[in-house]
């Protein structure tokens, strides 16, 4: 579904420029996974019910997608990198189509199986999508006009996301159903497809003479799975269960060999020379752990859901402020990135994000006005997001040789990817622990108020809030620490967004 006409090297620019029409299919290819495949967050027991999946295989379906995007996103960037950016870009948005009919036809007896295969292909097709997608904003686009794309590609992600809850609630209870959600996304995929058809193909030279490191592949994958299950049940089973402690060591032993291994592989999988640069490495441990705070979300609709008797679909309106907030403001964090750097509009992100979840801890308050709380805080932290996220990507884009443009986009996404997965693993895990074996040392300082049923959970509630609050304060503190200041004017950026490479212009 794309030109054959390959990107030239760097040093010879090519003459196409990118459109809003590209652009477009872009954003619709990124947003079959987060407004659509997200959905599974909010109406996961709803599918599961209706299509006779246990709640158990259920809940691992759901989880499956942001594992399986973690695990091979990487895998994704570097596929552009040696084939072809736009190549791989479709084949991930021909896994999407596969994934969805899937999961639109999970009947019976083999409703089980299609359902969590759906999943992780809905996770494979984003690890395709995002990384190439990336990669060719970078490559075609360019200073400011880089700058806005970023900022509607983000859109597509940020937005979709926040928009994911109450697209798909809302959906569900209509005569539509949920297979309807499915059936859409794989219209919008064939519709990006075609979108997509006049980008020419972008392969690096340099890039597609790399031999594929399976050593470095595998080993990453094997210590993601482990170190995936290991947060999701470490707080459950006890970190003293034989499993668990096996799991740990799978862990330790498989980061081990994969750091030891790829440091000095001419064809690493992960390029670690990338963190050499501080940009590069500041932008993505702070995305990781925003990221991973995105699990308050989680646990506080859990707790208006337990706690005070709301439906995933009302309780889902509470966030409808984040996607808002993301949406509407998203170019301003672009238009401070061009007037003050991405050091202080990240910083002032992170910052906001920290203030809206401590806004998130008083579970001790009635119900009425804990959701009035709540609203209000989703809102600051999209806003939050919204500051955020044009700023760090274009960071992290910047800081890349057009050679490795896929693969480091690829780290940068994959931080986002097992962020959230981790965030949401063991945010959910810290609540359950919590639900199920009361702290007595906040009855001595917390007075909760209302109805004293279901305290156990409202605590829980506090707790995983605050665990959150400790991610989003150390990406705050990652920025102020690692990223390096700028203090240039907006002529100057427009030419030079990045200050440790300024002989490079931000397209080449």
């Amino acid at each position: 579904m794309a030109s054959t006409t390959e990107a030239k090297l760097p040093e010879s620019p090519t003459p196409y420029r990118g459109n809003d029409r590209a652009l477009l299919g872009l954003v619709l290819s990124v947003i079959t996974f987060f407004l659509f495949a997200q959905t599974a967050l909010n109406i996961g027991p709803i599918m599961g019910a209706d299509a006779g999946v246990p709640a158990p295989t259920m809940n691992t379906a759901i989880s499956l997608a942001a594992l399986f995007t973690g695990m091979f996103i990487v895998l994704g960037g570097n596929l552009g990198d040696r084939f072809g950016r736009v190549r791989i870009l479709n084949l991930g948005l021909i896994i999407s189509i596969i994934a969805c009919l899937l999961i639109i036809t999970a009947f019976g007896p083999l409703a089980s199986p299609m359902m969590l295969l759906g999943r992780a292909l809905q996770g494979v097709s984003s690890a395709f999508i995002m990384p190439t997608s990336l990669a060719l904003l970078k490559t075609y686009w360019e200073g400011p006009a880089r700058q806005r794309a970023i900022s509607m590609w983000s859109m597509g992600t940020f937005g979709g996301s926040g928009l994911s809850a109450i697209f798909g609630g809302y959906l569900s209870t209509t005569p539509l159903g949920w297979r309807s959600i499915f059936i859409m996304s794989i219209l919008i995929a064939l519709i990006a497809g075609l979108l997509v058809r006049s980008i020419p193909e972008s392969r690096p030279v340099a890039a597609s003479q790399r031999k594929m490191d399976y050593l470095g592949l595998f080993s990453l994958m094997g210590t993601l799975l482990a170190a995936q299950v290991l947060a999701a049940q470490g707080f459950v089973r006890g970190w003293t269960d034989p499993l668990i402690l096996a799991l740990i060591a799978l862990t330790v032993i498989g980061l081990f060999i994969f750091i030891r291994t790829e440091r000095n592989r001419e064809n690493a999988f992960v390029d670690f020379s990338l963190f050499k640069n501080r940009s590069f490495t500041g932008a993505v441990i702070a995305n990781t752990l925003l990221n991973a705070s995105i699990g308050v979300m989680t646990v506080a609709l859990w707790t208006l859901q337990f706690a005070g008797g709301m439906s995933p679909a009302t309780a889902g309106y509470v966030t409808v402020g984040y996607a808002a907030c993301v949406i509407l403001f998203i170019r301003v964090g672009e238009k401070m990135l061009q007037k003050v750097g991405p050091r202080k509009p990240m910083a002032l992100g992170a910052g906001i994000i920290f203030i809206a979840i401590l806004m998130l801890l008083p579970t001790s308050l009635m119900q009425l006005s804990y959701v009035v709380l709540a609203t209000v805080s989703f809102a600051f932290y999209g806003l939050g997001l919204a500051f955020f996220a044009t700023p760090a990507t274009d960071t992290a884009l910047s800081s890349l040789p057009e050679e490795k443009a896929g693969s480091g986009a690829g780290v940068f996404k994959m931080a986002s990817s097992l962020g959230a997965a981790f965030g949401v693993a063991l945010s959910s895990a810290i609540f359950t622990v919590v639900s199920n074996s009361p702290l007595p040392m906040l009855g001595e300082y917390v007075i909760f108020s209302g109805q004293q049923e279901n305290v156990l959970i409202r605590t829980a509630g506090m707790v995983s809030v605050a665990f959150n609050a400790v991610l989003a304060l150390g990406a705050l503190v990652a920025i102020l620490v690692i990223i390096p200041r700028q203090d240039r004017d907006a002529e100057q950026l427009k030419k030079q967004p990045h200050p440790e490479h300024p002989e490079q212009h931000p397209g080449h």
